[in-house]
């Protein structure tokens, strides 16, 4: 699908917060665009109306693309430092009620990628996929139900594959990650104004890391003051941010990655190379599916493949039995894929970004860990906003629950996605079947649509 790419590299002024650009191509229209200030503890508007102070900013990039109908995809790269990689690319996927004029929707989310993702292959693979279909995005399915879909790429996602400077990843830790939601928020807050409407705080959601990012972001904004805040509930999809009592097996696994990967960052390693595993595995197992893998001895590229996304645990096991996507076994091995296609499954992997910070997956496992020291303080009970909890029974499932009680909030609701009994559950719905599956609009999506619509 072909973008309209409406800016070059462009540096202009912003007064009072607001930049104003001309979009030029296929349509003479003017599209504002407001770009938020460096410092996130600064607010463009806050609910008084008062202005922000003028600042520089710096919008690289603004493209516009149709996925289906009246549902149009904007992606806009923003620049947020001087270093290297200081870039964050802000999406939005809405209805148009004209060329470049989103529906201004009462009802709005922001939604973060987990890892070895961007939005777009989480929340809209049609746009990267031959093998999707709109009808296969979650950010697709919400917004034809009048939710305005926002979401944020990581700076880590805009490294190029090759040639990258890595000299600013070692700042790339969950405070930043923090501080990169919060001028998102700003952002899409900011252009809703713009057009029409409103500023309303907004939903923040995320998907496996993302969600974890989602809580930390709502607790460390409940120490802000009430005009520097942006949301108005979360929607964390299958993650925890704090290990259950009776799950000390995962803390420890956490404590023991998280020590392995600070040990790494000591001695200056801070990729975590996408290239070198879940790219090539993909790869091959579409290419070459019956040739020898470079991995692991005695498989076949397509076998290493299936086993990665089905039995996920025997790489990594944030909970017993944890897979990426629910498989059907035979003779105790994996022959399919029970809900998910595998074409869409292969190109999620496929199009990781190349590249991702160690040193925020260290960060998280910390958290998960808790032991000191901590990149952030627990202000997990602080949150009061309304929460959704979406989980998979052969994801984090029901072991993301206890992070629901820890919570201040008094509006929770939690809905784990189970299709086969509990015995069953090392072949049930996986971590990844809530956006990939064939029937996770049924499932998964309508339940969350319903809830965001009703709040």
């Amino acid at each position: 699908m072909k973008r309209t790419n409406a800016l070059g590299a462009l540096r202009m002024p912003v007064v009072l917060g607001w930049l104003v650009v001309t979009a030029s191509g296929c349509t003479t229209e003017t599209v504002p665009v407001p770009v938020p200030v460096q410092d996130d503890e600064e607010v463009l508007r806050d609910a008084a109306g008062t202005s922000a102070s003028a600042v520089e900013a710096q919008v690289t990039g603004l493209e516009r693309e149709p996925i289906t109908e009246d549902v149009y995809h904007y992606s806009f790269l923003v620049k947020v430092g001087d270093t290297p990689n200081a870039r964050i690319r802000v999406h939005r996927i809405v209805r148009e009620d004209a060329p470049w004029r989103a529906r201004p929707e009462a009802h709005a989310i922001l939604l973060l990628h987990g890892d070895f993702a961007t939005f777009d292959t989480n929340f809209a693979p049609s746009l990267t996929s031959a093998a999707a279909a709109p009808d296969q995005d979650l950010a697709v399915y919400l917004a034809r139900r009048g939710i305005d879909v926002w979401g944020l790429d990581r700076r880590w996602t805009t490294a190029p594959k090759d040639g990258a400077d890595f000299s600013d990843f070692a700042e790339m830790g969950v405070v930043q990650a923090v501080s990169d939601t919060g001028r998102a928020l700003l952002f899409a807050r900011s252009l809703r104004g713009l057009t029409g409407a409103g500023q309303d705080p907004l939903f923040l959601g995320g998907f496996s890391s993302g969600a974890q990012i989602t809580y930390l972001y709502a607790a460390e904004e409940t120490q802000k003051p009430p005009a520097q805040q942006h949301i108005k509930g979360i929607v964390p999809i299958d993650i925890y941010a704090k290990v259950a009592p009776e799950d000390e097996v995962s803390r420890q696994v956490a404590c023991d990655a998280a020590a392995e990967e600070r040990d790494l960052v000591a001695q200056g390693v801070v990729d975590s190379d996408n290239s070198a595993f879940f790219q090539p595995v993909a790869e091959l197992a579409a290419s070459a599916p019956a040739d020898p893998s470079p991995f692991y001895d005695g498989y076949s590229n397509h076998e290493v493949f299936l086993g990665f996304v089905t039995q996920t645990y025997l790489f990594y096991e944030p909970k017993p039995k944890y897979h990426l996507i629910a498989g059907v076994f035979t003779d105790g091995a994996p022959s399919e894929l029970r809900y998910a296609p595998e074409a869409l499954i292969n190109d999620w992997l496929a199009h990781s970004p190349p590249h991702q910070s160690l040193v925020e997956a260290a960060d998280r496992d910390a958290l998960w860990c808790g032991e000191a020291p901590l990149p952030l303080d627990d202000h997990l009970a602080d949150i009061t906003v309304p929460l959704f909890y979406l989980g998979a029974a052969g994801g984090f499932g029901d072991h993301g629950l206890y992070t629901t009680t820890v919570v201040g909030s008094t509006d929770v609701t939690t809905h784990v996605v189970r299709r086969l009994p509990a015995d069953s559950e090392p072949e049930d719905f996986g971590h990844g079947d809530l956006l990939y599956a064939k029937d996770a609009p049924a499932l998964a999506w309508e339940p969350l649509s319903q809830w965001l619509l009703a709040h």
